[in-house]
């Protein structure tokens, strides 16, 4: 029971602060410089969440070719880069990333 409370005030008080905002928004428009950037914070947040992983390893820089997660990061980025297609984005990178794993690269 402690923990359904916790996380329901967890879930009243992140409603509490976003709702407010969304709301907001809805009833105006945004300058068109601010819309443009709100644009990119998918992408940055993203790269905010997926860029550790990639380039830390066991608290260390792991910029290296046996760097599994690196190279089949940098093969996403390229397929995504000429073709714009997200699952076969996903599909190539992650087949990258299983088959360096099975060849025994970190």
């Amino acid at each position: 029971m402690k923990n359904f409370l916790l996380i329901f005030f967890m879930m009243i008080v992140t409603f509490g602060v976003r709702y407010p905002v969304l709301a907001l928004i809805g009833r105006y428009d945004l300058p068109k410089p601010l819309k443009r950037a709100l644009q990119f914070v998918p992408v940055a947040v993203l790269s905010a969440l997926c860029a550790p992983m990639v380039l830390i390893q066991d608290g260390q820089w792991a910029i290296s070719v046996t760097n599994a997660y690196l190279l089949a990061s940098v093969v996403a980025i390229l397929v995504a880069w000429k073709t714009h297609h997200l699952l076969l984005t996903i599909v190539v990178g992650m087949i990258v990333f299983t088959v360096l794993r099975v060849a025994g690269l970190g």
